[in-house]
């Protein structure tokens, strides 16, 4: 027994002092030892990205305001009233805010890009008083802001760096393509510094906003809250694209991030830096994407043109006999489709040409010609409809059961009295219903209205009270309909008109 414990004290005694000399137990590899060559990167990637952005990670800054932002008590809520949510009274309250967001240099003297929203209030309730850019070597400098356009969503900036300070270029995405890399740095939920990769999924993506610049790069690269006006650079480390927003269900990245291209943000920026005013062509029609089911009821190619929603009377559209119903094919030559959306033909166009434009009606090919004016601001054609991203004083999101007050079209309507047309920020002229709710069971959930849309007509009827929506709706049932076309005006989007199915008992 001795004897058998002194060869197992010899053989822990052994394996301590292995232990004791290697920091490893006996037996165990380096693995890292075997390996005698780095793995090779995939053909055609690069095997680091450090190089490119150790030289481009000085251009890039952090953007901060600092806000003051009012919050008034109003006792006289209207939506909140009839919900059984009156608020208190008392004063306004007088509060700061603050916001994130990430931009580059572009000059060496102290020109800065990045987004228009980036640098402006919040809502309406709030007025920004500062703008401070912190380089990345957290040196701080209070920045004036020279120029902004919120339809492109691009702001220029200026501060009085003590020196030179690194800068970058802007290129083009004309010459990429899907596939290719990309390298995004920013500010992510406020993390300076932040590097991430990923390649172009789409070069020229569209959605449909009636905006003269909707047209994107999407990437599946990491874009966050906080990334906005940062650079998407190409391995050359040329400014392709300024990233400015996410589509995500979370509010977090899913894969789904848009770029301002470089060929479009470039001579807008450059107008900017000049302190000139960014001005655009206007025809004037609210139009709606060609999708199948409407392309096979009119006879026409789907996705070969837009479909003529509504046309503004007084308007250039107007003026040249466009109609509602007409299907425009070509503008000035263009072929209007997937790839030329009509808002990027149109805001391409010089203000004042005359330009043909070929359309389809009742199944005929027709021309007409039109002379462009200046676009209206984006409030304007929303009809005074500010955007203010918040839905205080609406009801609480809604349960899939029916809703009191609910109408045949699971719909929860207002009229527009003087009250909630301030609380919305909307003009006297507009005449429209106001939705309040939606049953999330009901086609009109489906085909996605939401509270604060505003309802203009119902089936070609015009509409600014419950009575004549209640007219409307029951015209529609008897004469046998199923369904009703109703015109929609929602913040920050052309008219469109959207079929909603009665529901159905």
């Amino acid at each position: 027994m001795r004897y058998a414990y002194g060869i197992t004290t010899a053989l822990l005694l052994t394996g301590s002092v292995i232990t004791l000399a290697t920091g490893q137990p006996a037996g165990a590899q380096l693995l890292n030892e075997k390996i005698k060559a780095p793995v090779a990167a995939p053909a055609g990637a690069p095997g680091s990205f450090a190089d490119l952005v150790e030289t481009l990670q000085p251009a890039v800054v952090n953007i901060s305001t600092r806000q003051r932002v009012v919050r008034r008590n109003n006792p006289a809520d209207i939506f909140g009233g009839m919900f059984g949510r009156r608020r208190g009274g008392g004063g306004p309250q007088v509060q700061e805010g603050t916001s994130l967001g990430t931009g580059f240099v572009i000059s060496g003297d102290g020109f800065i890009v990045t987004n228009s929203h980036v640098v402006s209030a919040g809502n309406r309730n709030a007025t920004v008083k500062s703008i401070t850019v912190t380089l990345s070597d957290h040196t701080e400098y209070e920045a004036e802001l020279i120029g902004k356009d919120e339809t492109a969503d691009l702001a220029v900036l200026k501060i009085k760096p003590k020196g030179e300070l690194p800068y970058v270029n802007f290129g083009s995405s004309k010459n990429s393509r899907v596939g290719d890399w990309i390298v995004a740095i920013g500010q992510p939920l406020g993390l300076e510094g932040t590097v991430t990769t990923g390649i172009i999924s789409n070069i020229a993506r569209t959605t449909g906003s009636g905006s003269p610049y909707d047209r994107f790069i999407q990437t599946d690269a990491s874009i966050n809250q906080g990334n906005s006006g940062g650079p998407m650079f190409d391995l050359q480390g040329n400014v392709i694209g300024v990233n400015t927003w996410i589509a995500s269900t979370n509010g977090g990245n899913v894969g789904l991030g848009f770029a301002i291209p470089g060929e479009i943000a470039k001579p807008l920026v450059q107008k900017l830096m000049k302190g000139e005013k960014i001005e655009r062509g206007y025809l004037g029609v609210g139009y709606g994407a060609l999708n199948e089911k409407l392309a096979n009821a009119l006879g026409v190619n789907k996705n070969k043109g837009v479909f003529v929603n509504s046309v503004p009377a007084g308007g250039p559209a107007a003026k040249a006999g466009i109609k509602p119903r007409d299907v425009i094919t070509s503008v000035g030559g263009r072929a209007i489709d997937i790839d030329s959306p009509l808002s990027v033909v149109i805001g391409g166009i010089k203000i004042g040409k005359s330009v043909p434009v070929e359309l389809i009606r009742n199944g005929k090919k027709k021309t007409v010609t039109a002379t462009l004016t200046k676009r209206p601001s984006d409030k304007e054609l929303a009809g005074g409809f500010t955007n203010d991203n918040t839905d205080e004083g609406l009801p609480e999101a809604q349960s899939t059961q029916r809703l009191d007050n609910e109408n045949d079209l699971g719909l929860v309507l207002f009229d527009l009295n003087s009250a909630i047309r301030r609380q919305l920020g909307l003009n006297d002229e507009l005449n429209a219903v106001v939705v309040a709710g939606v049953n999330r069971l009901s086609d009109a959930a489906l085909v996605g209205l939401k509270r604060r849309d505003l309802i203009l007509e119902v089936d070609g009827r015009k509409v600014g009270s419950l009575t004549e929506v209640d007219t409307a709706l029951k015209a529609a049932k008897r004469a046998g309909k199923g369904a009703v076309l109703l015109q929609v005006l929602r913040p920050g989007s052309p008219r469109q008109y959207v079929p909603v199915e009665f529901v159905k008992n």
